[in-house]
């Protein structure tokens, strides 16, 4: 009997830690920030396509893709931003094994869902549109993250949240700045506050 060892693979995304080179008040794993990335691309293509008016956006395609975005970092690890993207080199190198770990990654799935396995963990069907919103999701998911980690007065991430805010803004993405300024906001609030806002 064949075995297949894909999904058991890409449950280990939770003994994954994020933010490795940071001090952090409270650990995320990859699976955390995998989630919330899905949660984040699904609702900033909803606010493309339903409040900025972008046509061709499919929310549930990138939020799939979204739910696959880090996992070649199973068999990398989580290479640290500055490390990453140090210089383009480094840049290339990384970007080159992370491609090499989503094709192995495919190849431990079974023969017929192989090739769209690998299309997921290259997110190979998102359009150009759709990509910039993953990629604009994840960078969200880490500002919340750095947003959350100096409210709990972790001084660590003051220099990671501004960072992080600065790259957003330069994406020049719509959707995130919609985002930006009518949600993130309300990630300072307490429960009692949220579920009071209208």
């Amino acid at each position: 009997m064949a075995l297949y060892p894909f999904s058991a693979l890409l449950a280990r995304m939770k003994y994954i830690t994020r933010w490795s080179l940071m001090h952090c008040a409270r650990t995320e794993t990859l699976s955390e920030h995998t989630a919330d990335t899905a949660l984040l691309a699904h609702t900033l293509c909803l606010v493309a396509r339903d409040v900025l008016g972008q046509t061709g956006v499919r929310p549930e395609a990138v939020a799939v893709a979204a739910l696959y975005h880090d996992a070649p970092e199973i068999l990398t690890g989580d290479m640290p931003t500055p490390v990453k993207y140090k210089n383009e080199r480094l840049r290339d190198a990384y970007k080159t094994l992370e491609a090499q770990s989503a094709r192995a990654m495919a190849q431990l799935a079974p023969p017929a869902l192989r090739p769209a396995m690998e299309n997921w963990l290259t997110a190979g069907s998102l359009s150009e549109e759709e990509h910039a919103l993953l990629k604009a999701a994840d960078r969200l998911s880490a500002l919340i993250k750095c947003l959350e980690e100096t409210q709990g007065g972790n001084k660590e991430f003051a220099a990671a949240l501004a960072q992080q805010k600065k790259a957003l803004q330069g994406m020049a993405c719509p959707a995130a700045d919609y985002f930006m300024d009518h949600m993130l906001p309300c990630y300072a609030l307490t429960l009692d506050e949220l579920t009071q806002v209208r």
